[in-house]
């Protein structure tokens, strides 16, 4: 049985065709969805990207990033912000000893900066460079309104970050056409992977698509599909921080219209892979799993008014992730699975799928999803740093991890968690945190007082309405 996974980095799921949209174009997501079976309750066990990452390749849970620690070359992305460790067996490990071949394809150089060890186990591995602030280039230098393209000239200092797009825009002044953005590149080597490797027995591939992060920035077609006004700045990167009015309305909509094009991107990439896989005669042979890490708060209305992704509050446009599994018989195609599901247990599935015996803290779903069965999990947590979501069938609490700042939505009711009723619920918002704790082994771990203020990427909102000095102290 070979197996594929393919991860995008922030995609949307309310952004996909199979999930509702209707106005983004993503016909091979669609169509791929229609074979496989759609995961409607899928999120992560810790983010950002990183720990996400960690839980992914280990079926081991990252929080609650027992011996984290700070590396050099590298920023604090969040507690759990590491390599994989070295007690920890990675699906590839496990794999590759097993007799499968085994690559990995990605763009996320996150997980190939100074330490990191994302690529261990693969007998082939690839980074496809530049993304971000990936020192890929030193030069030649920009020319001289190149980054003004794309930051509008009256925005505050903190949100010019000219040493961010100097970086980026150097790394990609040789782009021409449309093989030369991210997704084009990774996708083709995959494919041509499948290719080359065609006499294997089995495989397991992963693709790691750092698209549709920010930058924002697709080919220009892609955009005007969604935006055909070309007298805007182009504006790619996130505020990470709320929008109040940092940005005009017309900003906002080509910001929007960026990342809609940037989606559409990846989906015609993905169905280029897609197809190779096909003409390769062993899609009937291969499970095939797409999954998102995360996604991104584009100030649409239920976003907080925030472009930006953080801990608190965990909206449902970040916590929510794409997960499609398409089995070589099509089981269920088609039909949705609504039970509880966490990264760690599509590691635990891909093993089982390969017979591979191994003790994760995931749980192999593939019985339930082919055969409909309830979720053997009550709750989910999720972390990122001190901040706290549970979810249940009922209820879905954000709060740090000792209670504070709680917020708490009634399930089904309030899915779009509109309404707090932490304030007349607070035996609940007790409860659902004593399930977090319960998770990180009983206890708040001491090491926890070094996170209070690491809330990660975006302080959290309640902090930000505190005041700039409140957020400086934070950061």
């Amino acid at each position: 049985m070979n197996v594929v996974l393919v991860v995008f980095d922030t995609l949307r799921k309310d952004h996909l065709g199979a999930y509702g949209n209707d106005w983004i174009r993503t016909p091979h997501f669609d169509a791929f969805a229609a074979q496989a079976i759609r995961c409607t309750r899928a999120f992560p066990e810790a983010l950002p990207t990183l720990p996400f990452r960690r839980a992914l390749h280990t079926g081991q849970r990252t929080f609650p990033y027992l011996g984290h620690r700070d590396y050099k070359g590298d920023f604090s992305g969040a507690p759990g912000w590491g390599p994989i460790p070295e007690e920890q067996d990675t699906v590839s490990e496990l794999l590759t000893d097993a007799g499968y071949r085994t690559a990995l394809f990605t763009d996320c150089y996150h997980q190939f900066k100074p330490s990191k060890n994302f690529h261990r186990g693969f007998a082939e591995w690839q980074w496809i460079r530049g993304q971000e602030t990936d020192r890929f280039r030193s030069g030649p230098a920009l020319p001289p309104d190149a980054i003004r393209r794309h930051v509008p000239e009256r925005l505050p200092e903190k949100h010019q970050r000219r040493e961010f797009f100097t970086q980026y825009l150097t790394n990609n002044l040789f782009r021409r056409e449309e093989a030369d953005f991210y997704p084009a590149r990774l996708f083709n080597d995959a494919a041509r992977w499948l290719y080359d490797n065609d006499d294997a027995d089995d495989f397991f591939l992963v693709v790691d698509s750092f698209d549709p992060h920010e930058p924002w920035e697709p080919p220009a077609s892609y955009r005007r599909l969604y935006d055909p006004d070309d007298g805007v700045t182009d504006i790619i990167q996130s505020l990470y921080a709320p929008n109040g009015n940092v940005l005009n309305e017309r900003e906002v909509k080509r910001i929007q219209a960026n990342y809609a094009g940037e989606v559409t991107l990846c989906d015609r990439w993905f169905g280029h892979f897609m197809e190779q896989l096909e003409l390769s005669g062993r899609a009937d042979e291969t499970i095939v799993i797409v999954a998102s890490d995360h996604g991104h708060n584009l100030r649409y209305p239920d976003d907080k008014d925030l472009i930006s992704k953080q801990g608190h509050p965990l909206t449902r446009a970040v916590a929510d992730l794409v997960l499609l599994v398409r089995y070589p018989d099509r089981a269920r195609a088609g039909q949705t699975y609504d039970g509880l599901v966490t990264n760690t247990d599509i590691a635990a599935t891909v093993l089982a799928a390969a017979g591979i015996q191994a003790s994760t803290e995931g749980r192999d779903i593939g019985p339930a999803l082919r055969e409909n069965l309830p979720s053997h999990r009550s709750h989910v947590s999720i972390g990122w740093g001190p901040l706290m979501t549970v979810v249940t069938d009922d209820w879905w609490c954000n709060a740090t991890i000792w209670g504070e700042e709680p917020l708490l939505h009634k399930l089904p009711h309030d899915e779009m968690l509109r309404t707090n009723v932490a304030d007349d619920h607070p035996d609940v918002v007790e409860e659902l945190i004593n399930l977090a704790i319960a998770d990180a082994g009983g206890e708040i771990p001491a090491q926890f007082a070094e996170f209070k203020d690491r809330p990660g990427c975006t302080p959290y909102l309640t902090a930000i309405q505190k005041g700039d000095d409140y957020v400086a102290r934070r950061r």
